[in-house]
């Protein structure tokens, strides 16, 4: 009988890493915007706005990873058996070999 996983079992670092990036994201964000951040005559809420964009473009980054880490279903190299993989890599190798000698004998050297 295979092992159950809840949905959150793997890849816990990259979910706080996304969790914690969208809490940065949206502070920063409603700071940037709601709050006056006048600085010496200088505003600064645009450059919080600004870094809760980027904020968000991390978060959805650890997202990605986060999901792709929990997708189930995939079979493993060793569950396919070897016949199809293994005619695969050696075609690659003998195609990338093919292309390498052709290359290697007609630069002039």
């Amino acid at each position: 009988m295979a092992a159950k996983h809840d949905g959150m079992s793997h890849c816990k670092l990259a979910l706080a890493f996304a969790v914690l990036m969208d809490l940065l994201a949206a502070v920063s964000l409603l700071v940037g915007v709601f709050a006056p951040l006048e600085i010496k005559g200088q505003d600064f809420g645009d450059l919080l706005v600004y870094t809760g964009a980027l904020f968000v473009l991390l978060s959805l980054a650890g997202w990605v990873i986060w999901y792709s880490g929990n997708i189930e279903g995939l079979t493993s190299k060793k569950e396919l058996g070897g016949g199809v993989g293994d005619a695969v890599d050696r075609l690659a190798r003998s195609l990338s070999r093919r292309i390498r000698l052709a290359r290697t004998q007609s630069s002039p050297t």
